[in-house]
């Protein structure tokens, strides 16, 4: 799953992606892919662990469920994606296609999903 996950994120990297990573809740990575632009500061467990207490809590809008969350700063764009127990963290240059993106995330959901599903029959 690893080469897996490396080669459909590896496709975007020319395209804006710098940081492309799955991690639990905690922010531990479970997998990652990193552009020669990103700095390690892109991985830091700030950002999916945050991204857990703000799904949480705009789930309680009575919207249902929140699926992902996108941000958007001056140089980059962080698009997270609720794939429970995990998240899926992509962050890109601003400018980028943040379609283009959400197609990759969406790719992501599907190829994570036998990992998920396994963690799931554990719990």
């Amino acid at each position: 799953m690893e080469t897996q996950f490396e080669q459909a994120c590896s496709r975007f990297l020319y395209s804006g992606l710098l940081v492309a990573s799955l991690t639990d809740r905690d922010g531990v990575i479970i997998l990652k892919c990193m552009s020669e632009k990103a700095n390690e500061s892109m991985v830091e467990p700030i950002i999916p662990t945050t991204f857990a207490i703000a799904n949480n809590q705009a789930s309680k809008l009575t919207l249902k469920r929140n699926k992902s969350i996108i941000s958007v700063c001056n140089k980059y764009q962080i698009i997270q994606l609720d794939q429970a127990p995990f998240i899926i963290t992509l962050v890109a240059e601003s400018s980028a296609n943040t379609g283009l993106f959400m197609n990759l995330g969406n790719e992501l959901l599907e190829l994570t999903k036998p990992l998920v599903d396994m963690v799931n029959e554990q719990a």
